[in-house]
């Protein structure tokens, strides 16, 4: 396995150290050590989604097993962060159904794509959306919720417009009758 993959491996497995210390924490709603905590470990994760990106392109280390689980990584990531943030009443419902269902529909798109051959990677779009959702979603962990919202709703208006963006882009092949 080679290091961008192993980045991407790490995100994954910060996950559950996320969730783990959101649960351990007395009052996640107070600003304190367990959300400075809960917030570092986020940008690490998310620091790592720039860089196995960066080093597979750079080094020619892209790989098949990377261009499964990196999306997925990020998805996960951002999912579990968007239910904490759920979870404390930062956020509401709306805003992770609306980027759950984003993200299942682009996923059928790929799915539909890869079935023809074709391999759709992610557009410039969505690499805003994720930047802008992440943004949103480091600040609402450290509290600072006027800011983080705004980035937020950001994310999630980006989050629509490259959907629709996919959808669009790849219509031939969602509505063909093969």
């Amino acid at each position: 396995m080679n290091f961008p993959n192993k980045l991407t491996m790490l995100r994954i497995l910060l996950i559950p150290v996320m969730v783990g210390i959101y649960y351990l924490d007395n009052d996640p709603n107070t600003l304190n050590t367990m959300n400075y905590l809960l917030a570092s470990i986020f940008i690490l994760a998310s620091i790592t989604d720039y860089f196995d990106g960066y080093l597979a392109r750079k080094n020619n280390l892209i790989t098949t097993f990377g261009k499964f689980l990196d999306p997925l990584a990020d998805k996960l990531l951002v999912m579990f962060a968007l239910l904490i943030l759920l979870d404390m009443k930062f956020i509401p419902m709306w805003v992770v159904l609306v980027i759950l269902a984003r993200e299942f529909i682009v996923t059928g798109i790929r799915l539909v794509a890869v079935n023809e051959g074709n391999v759709i990677a992610a557009s410039q779009l969505g690499k805003y959306k994720t930047a802008m959702t992440m943004f949103g979603i480091i600040l609402l962990l450290f509290h600072v919720e006027l800011y983080g919202l705004i980035a937020l709703y950001i994310g999630v208006l980006l989050t629509v417009i490259s959907g629709f963006d996919y959808f669009v882009k790849n219509s031939k092949s969602i509505l063909s009758s093969k």
